[in-house]
């Protein structure tokens, strides 16, 4: 399958990788990249300074403005917000979008808002309804409005403590910027 398009949404770019999906009353611009295995469901909006890269999905009701990037691997829960204009003004546009990048494995949890110009690490995990306002470290878990350091997450999801141990009492270590089991 080359991608699928639902006859329902308004999709003017080219620049989508194959076997990606978007589904009815999405809107996605001319200049926007979408790389292959994606998932874009209904009612999400795309502007046309986006990179999204392979294996992507985006829930329900997320606009995905000029300046984001979004690596492989990354999910976006329902009613995420991203902002792109610090100081915005009806009619009045910056020279340029603040830029927001979602690293490779990153999770946003449904109606968190990300603030413009910030960073979240690789494999983070953004909780729920949290306002990030500033760059988010790889492999760490954030919640709260604003969002605060709660813990640690591996590359393969395993939730684990401030005090770098997991549910079991397993204790965990940074080694060349990975979280892995203490040996």
């Amino acid at each position: 399958m080359k991608n699928k398009i639902h006859h329902l949404a308004d999709v003017q770019t080219e620049n989508i990788g194959e076997d990606t999906m978007i589904w009815q009353f999405c809107v996605v611009l001319k200049n926007a990249k979408i790389g292959n295995n994606c998932n874009i469901n209904c009612n999400v909006f795309i502007e046309n300074d986006v990179v999204i890269g392979d294996n992507v999905t985006i829930k329900p009701g997320v606009q995905v403005w000029d300046g984001v990037t979004l690596e492989d691997n990354v999910f976006i829960g329902p009613n995420v917000t991203f902002t792109n204009d610090l100081i915005p003004r009806s009619k009045q546009y910056p020279i340029e979008f603040s830029k927001t990048l979602v690293k490779r494995g990153g999770s946003i949890g449904a109606n968190s808002t990300i603030i413009a110009g910030n960073t979240i690490g690789e494999n983070a995990l953004i909780g729920a309804g949290s306002v990030v306002t500033k760059d988010i470290p790889a492999n760490t878990v954030w919640y709260g409005n604003p969002a605060k350091h709660t813990g640690y997450i591996t590359a393969e999801g395993l939730m684990v403590s401030l005090n770098m141990k997991d549910e079991s009492g397993t204790e965990y270590v940074f080694e060349n910027s990975q979280l892995i089991k203490k040996t």
